[in-house]
């Protein structure tokens, strides 16, 4: 007497279409809108308390593996370019193209804010304003790069000091050749360390969409983005010209590439950086989607953690600049061309303070205090910063994946077949970490 076999559990699970990542991120979204949306108009105490718990909890999370992995992946991408033949070159080409498009971000910010006037029409006033209790200048922004000791940069969470004691190392350990090799073993094994852990956390990505999102819509609704309408849109606004029309432009003229297939490869990346609200954060993510672009190991693994403290097209070219002309606005102060000149100047050049982390609070007042105008305003845009924020992020993410293909492309080192059959939907694997050849 024969039996019918009984599927094995295995089989019947393999029959469960795995939902892909960004699309996990996107339910968490929507998800978290629809809770916050609830906690809000419903006035459900507990959960928004609870959505903020969730949300704090992926912070958290983010945030205690920041330092270390900071330092750890600069010092080896710094050690990794060794293996690159024009290593140099390479270098000052990606540094031109970070400059290059951000010049081109704070001009669009510039020519959003002077047609739009979002601080016209507010009923806001200067009473309104609180200055920071942090400032941005131009003295403490050089004098600050120099830590006065190698343990306050990382408790402190500065990730301006922790990039130069990094890039210091690295190029000592290069200096030192085969003598460093234990300490540069050491070096890339914490790296992987950090980011299988980091990995776990991003993971709980959508979890943690669904309460940061959640968070900000119960805590502010609507009303607040209301009375910053203009200014929201035009943060929004100018950062979808840039992630939709000047990186595509420059994909398909310079790198010559299909821009569609870019965000097809890329996007799970700039959904985690929307949602977390940082770019170091999504460093791994990030490195692993220019990776499968077909940008080679050894380069991404310099261009992608040194973007991810220093571009921010989001943070310190577009935003500085509409803010700027809103506070000037709210304060009743005329700008002149000489200013404008100085906020592209400051954004081109300033935008390593911004280093990576949540919000950009320290190069708006780098910003502010550079163009002379009171410091009080950057506390009329702290309540709405979160919001602004995700889209600012994302943009940063987007143009420190975007520069890597271009260099790339240039310099005939891009694999044209791996960008062409990229695929961000299976991104589910661990990223790997390059071997440093001793």
């Amino acid at each position: 007497m024969s039996s019918t076999p009984t599927p094995s559990r295995a089989s019947l699970f393999g029959r469960i279409p795995k939902v892909p990542f960004w699309a996990q991120i996107l339910l968490g979204l929507v998800l978290g809108a629809l809770l916050g949306w609830a906690a809000k108009s419903g006035d459900i105490h507990w959960l928004e308390v609870t959505l903020g718990k969730i949300g704090d909890i992926f912070v958290q999370l983010l945030m205690v593996v920041i330092a270390p992995l900071v330092f750890f992946a600069i010092l080896v991408s710094i050690t990794n370019l060794r293996n690159v033949s024009n290593a140099a070159r390479l270098a000052s080409r990606t540094l031109m193209w970070f400059m290059i498009t951000s010049l081109i971000a704070v001009v669009i910010g510039l020519a959003i804010g002077l047609l739009t006037d979002p601080g016209a029409g507010t009923g806001l006033t200067p009473a309104d304003g609180a200055e920071p209790k942090k400032h941005g200048s131009w003295l403490d922004f050089l004098t600050g790069i120099i830590p006065k000791d190698v343990i306050t940069p990382f408790t402190e969470l500065n990730v301006l000091q922790i990039v130069f004691m990094a890039a210091a190392a690295g190029i000592a350990i290069l200096q030192l050749g085969p003598k460093a090799k234990p300490v540069l073993d050491l070096s890339q094994s914490a790296l992987e360390l950090l980011q299988k852990v980091l990995w776990w956390v991003i993971r709980l990505a959508p979890l943690g969409s669904l309460g940061l999102v959640g968070t900000a819509i119960a805590t502010y609704g609507w009303n607040l983005i209301g009375k910053y309408a203009t200014f929201t849109a035009d943060i929004y606004v100018g950062c979808a010209i840039i992630l939709f029309g000047v990186y595509p432009l420059l994909l398909a003229t310079v790198a010559k590439v299909n821009p569609l297939q870019f965000f097809k490869g890329a996007w799970p990346a700039i959904q985690l950086a929307f949602v977390s609200r940082s770019s170091v954060g999504t460093m791994p993510l990030t490195q692993k989607v220019t990776e499968r672009l077909g940008v080679p190991k050894e380069y991404a693994s310099f261009a992608v953690p040194f973007g991810s403290t220093t571009k921010m097209d989001g943070c310190a070219s577009i935003y500085p600049a509409i803010a700027a002309i809103f506070v000037a606005q709210v304060f009743d102060v005329q700008l002149e061309i000489r200013d404008y000149v100085l906020i592209a100047f400051v954004s081109v050049i300033g935008s390593a303070a911004t280093a990576g982390l949540t919000g950009a609070t320290v190069m708006l007042t780098l910003t502010l205090s550079t163009l002379g105008l009171p410091m009080a305003g950057v506390g009329l845009l702290l309540a709405i910063d979160p919001i602004v924020d995700m889209m600012r992020t994302a943009t940063n993410v987007a143009g420190q994946s975007v520069v890597p293909i271009l260099v790339s492309a240039r310099e005939r080192i891009l694999d044209r077949e791996a960008y062409d059959t990229a695929d961000g939907s299976k991104l589910d694997a661990e990223p790997q970490v390059v071997a440093v050849a001793a």
